[in-house]
């Protein structure tokens, strides 16, 4: 298959994008536009409240036409993708913006490379899951993960030794302020650990549309972590398929379905700490386990100190922390954002009056 060079591909396609818009005229465009409208379905916690608008936009040019309306100038925006890593505390008193968009094509292939768009409301597992069936590496440790490809850069999702900002090329997005269609470079995300620029200096400055990633056609497998080697011990054949079943057995034993039962994954970062810190801590818990990140600092487990201060497997009303993954606060039926978020900070406040230790919130609280 022969393909145009990518950097040609991508400028062309913002062109054909711009082009697009002085044809919207002539189309009928039909979004999805909903008034006080239950946001249950749209957060994996499940918790129950209401929005006072939420729209769903199916197509770019829809997102466009929509940006340069007059909604775009209501005064309370969030844009949400699949509601995986979000935890409402109250109702939303604004207007919810879901980018749906759907598509996946292949921009540039060669002997050792693909290069590969996918819109932002492609479910990231299913994704993941057609690299994969192509044999495309990179992608094969972050199996499982909920959520949408949208939102993959902003998080910079990782797992199991792998990030994905290893695999992104280029991230098309809107600029909010001036309506500009741009690419931004690996680089210019910023990426950082569960970070990214559309979550420090850039946070809802862009709306992020379409993700270009870079995979290998070549073998390259990672599976330095000690839970994936355990799990492989169980197949004859090492290949992809092979470690994508293999972490995807692991995340179903350690982290429950949020179609079972609420919960966002992980609530917490593992905390980055100073080298003296973790020392002082090592003189008096032992087996605290740390990775050297960076100088002179130290990769700390959340669950780890969560489990020392008792808190695995708690439960308070419908609040509580998995009995497997301590790491995971759970809704067990009818508990509200607000008493999750609260159950969170006595965990925060237990873990940094033992180990002096803060633990920072990965989850995006509203």
């Amino acid at each position: 298959m022969r393909c145009m060079p990518i950097q040609l591909y991508l400028q062309l396609r913002i062109i054909t994008q711009t082009l697009g818009e002085n044809l919207r005229h002539l189309l009928s465009i039909v979004m999805e536009l909903f008034e006080d409208i239950s946001i249950k379905p749209y957060n994996s916690f499940g918790i129950q409240a209401q929005s006072q608008w939420l729209v769903n936009i199916k197509s770019f040019l829809e997102l466009k036409h929509f940006l340069e309306s007059e909604w775009n100038h209501y005064s309370r925006k969030l844009i949400l993708g699949g509601g995986s890593n979000v935890l409402f505390t109250r109702d939303y008193r604004g207007l919810i913006l879901r980018p749906i968009i759907k598509g996946i094509e292949i921009v540039e292939e060669n002997e050792k490379d693909v290069y590969v768009r996918a819109m932002c409301g492609e479910n990231w597992d299913e994704f993941v899951a057609f690299c994969l069936e192509r044999e495309w590496y990179g992608l094969e440790n972050l199996s499982l993960i909920p959520g949408n490809v949208g939102a993959c850069p902003i998080q910079n999702i990782g797992a199991y030794g792998k990030e994905v900002k290893d695999a992104i090329f280029s991230v098309e997005a809107i600029y909010l302020s001036t309506f500009e269609t741009v690419s931004l470079s690996n680089a210019e995300c910023e990426f950082g650990y569960r970070s990214s620029i559309f979550k420090t200096k850039q946070k809802d400055k862009y709306i992020i549309y379409a993700v270009v990633f870079k995979l290998s056609k070549i073998k390259e497998l990672n599976t330095d972590y000690v839970d994936v080697q355990r799990e492989l011990e169980n197949y004859e054949i090492i290949d992809i398929k092979a470690v994508r079943s293999a972490i995807s057995a692991i995340r179903w034993r350690k982290l429950p379905d949020p179609n079972c039962i609420g919960n966002a994954g992980s609530f917490f970062k593992n905390p980055i700490i100073s080298l003296e810190n973790y020392n002082l801590n090592k003189e008096k818990y032992p087996s605290i386990p740390g990775f050297p990140c960076g100088i002179d600092e130290v990769k700390v487990s959340a669950a780890w100190l969560i489990e020392q201060i008792s808190y695995k497997g708690v439960r308070k009303g419908d609040v509580g922390t998995s009995p497997v993954q301590p790491l995971v606060i759970v809704n067990y039926g009818d508990a509200t954002g607000q008493e999750i978020l609260n159950f969170a900070q006595e965990i925060q406040s237990e873990v940094m009056d033992v180990f002096g230790i803060c633990l920072e919130i990965e989850v995006n609280v509203i």
